[in-house]
């Protein structure tokens, strides 16, 4: 049996592991090669913290909605910024290191 914290340390790391991507995805054209990869890239890294973590298979569902949670949050992050800064990047990383810097 998988302790809850530990469960609960895998999903928030789903849900943070999705959010650069669903920025990415957010300014891609769907069902092009970027698109699939920026909703397809992160799967292993899902599936090996699931793994890793010990998490049974019916706790799944639950890793499935943080994934489709942290996708959503990305490009609703890029949503707000967009309304904010005109310039921003594909990455999510690179666009808060710049407004961090205050170079927007």
């Amino acid at each position: 049996m998988v302790s809850w914290v530990i469960e609960a340390v895998a999903l928030a790391v789903t849900f943070t592991v999705n959010l650069p991507f669903g920025y990415w995805r957010r300014v891609t054209r769907k069902l092009s090669k970027e698109w699939f990869l920026a909703v397809h890239s992160p799967v292993p890294l899902v599936f090996l913290t699931r793994l890793f973590a010990g998490v049974s298979l019916t706790h799944v569902p639950l890793f499935v909605a943080s994934f489709f949670l942290g996708q959503f949050t990305g490009g609703r992050l890029r949503g707000v910024l967009e309304q904010k800064y005109e310039r921003l990047s594909r990455c999510l990383v690179v666009d808060l290191g710049r407004i961090m810097r205050g170079t927007f």
